[in-house]
């Protein structure tokens, strides 16, 4: 069962919680953040992406960038721009994008239920970006940004969230320049606190994490790591625990995430190319973008021409979790035969896109000269990310999108 707790969370100063919030350290490169962090000195970005503050040449692995990181956590907090929470607590955090409206509890979970599969995974994690947060979270000596994780509903959780939401004032309320709304609120009633953690502990028999495996798998290592160096221990530490936000499953919203590559294969025209798919789908041109609204359908957009695939049934009726993925119907039958890209997360002639995005820059990256073509790909949905996991094995890498993204530093979790 799942084991979560309250924790005396650092929060932002009320007034700087819009300046402060950032987005999450890996879905901007350092350019990226650098230019967006530049004239907020409050912006989280530096202490989640701490090379903003140095020099542009210098190594983003280099332990300069992590002691940097934690100067600026160490400054934030010294300035009063984040303040611990007199009291454990259990948070509410809700997020709004159009008509989708999302609440998760911000909590600790247990790196113990992660050693034990309790916490339940679905991608692999690249060893160096694991090693990067590794360095960065134990340098700092805290949490800096939450795991996303889901849980299959229960109504007595969604009772108590609905129910306290509706009787309290939120902490804090502000609309992102992506145009996400942002709501908070202190559940800080022991009787509360208890039922939650009890009906977790009771009920929930997994969790699942649907963004932040690097997070989750750097969150495990060094909480072992100082488990060792301890030595003795009585699990009550804050490093048995790392920072995570709960959502129920029903809530979540997965979109798209698309595929460009750079070339076709050596001596293969665009019609030969074509043809070749003609074995495994139905091939037509559209007069615009496709967008794939049914399983088993994609879109090519290649030397300016959109095309719908239609994959043939007799490829689509697996009843491997796996294989029956999408994502995995056009790796195997288009990507790694006819484009011949074996390890998607390896080879450098693939790159992914998150549907956020929109086709449009897929369009713009083969338009370019960069790409020669691009996949839109049917998201994935939760049942099926929840269906893989249980399974004990891994989707295709960057087969999960998740919008919208969680907020780095509306929460900060110290365990050192």
């Amino acid at each position: 069962m799942a084991i979560i707790r309250a924790f005396k969370a650092f929060r932002p100063r009320k007034d700087l919680a819009e300046q402060l919030a950032s987005f999450p350290y890996d879905v901007l490169n350092s350019d990226e953040a650098r230019k967006l962090a530049e004239g907020n000195e409050y912006s989280f970005l530096r202490i989640n992406k701490p090379e903003i503050d140095l020099s542009p040449e210098i190594d983003v692995y280099d332990q300069a960038v992590y002691d940097q990181g934690k100067s600026n956590l160490d400054e934030f907090i010294e300035k009063g721009w984040l303040q611990q929470d007199n009291q454990a607590s259990l948070y509410i955090y809700a997020q709004k994008m159009g008509n989708h409206v999302q609440k998760g509890l911000v909590c600790t979970s247990s790196i113990d239920d992660y050693f034990s599969d309790v916490i339940k995974k679905h991608e692999y994690t690249r060893p160096v970006k694991e090693k990067d947060r590794v360095e960065h979270m134990y340098t700092a000596g805290a949490h800096l940004g939450p795991v996303f994780l889901a849980y299959k509903p229960i109504k007595l959780i969604d009772q108590i969230v609905e129910d306290w939401v509706a009787r309290h004032e939120p902490e804090n309320q502000f609309t992102s320049s992506d145009g996400i709304e942002h709501t908070t609120w202190v559940v800080d009633d022991e009787t509360t606190i208890k039922q939650i953690t009890s009906v977790f502990a009771g009920q929930v028999k997994q969790t699942y994490v649907a963004d932040g495996h690097h997070r989750s798998a750097a969150s495990a290592i060094v909480g072992q790591r100082l488990r060792d160096e301890k030595g003795e221990y009585t699990g009550s530490e804050a490093f048995n625990y790392f920072l995570s936000v709960l959502f129920p499953a029903d809530q979540l919203m997965i979109i798209d995430y698309n595929r460009v590559v750079k070339n076709l294969l050596p001596d293969i025209s665009t019609e030969e190319f074509l043809t070749a798919l003609l074995s495994n789908f139905t091939v037509s041109a559209e007069n615009g973008q496709v967008r794939p609204s049914v399983a088993g359908e994609f879109g090519l957009y290649i030397d300016g021409q959109w095309y719908r695939l239609t994959a043939d049934e007799s490829i689509c009726n697996s009843k491997d979790p796996i294989e029956s993925l999408d994502i995995s119907i056009l790796s195997n039958y288009v990507i790694d035969p006819l484009l011949g890209i074996e390890d998607q997360r390896t080879d450098d002639r693939i790159d992914f896109v998150g549907g956020i995005r929109g086709l449009d820059e897929l369009e713009r990256r083969v338009d370019s000269g960069e790409m020669k073509l691009a996949f839109a790909v049917p998201p994935v949905t939760m049942d099926q990310l929840m269906h893989v996991a249980d399974s004990g094995r891994v989707m295709p890498p960057k087969s999960t999108w998740f919008e919208p993204k969680l907020r780095s530093g509306l929460f900060v979790n110290k365990f050192k």
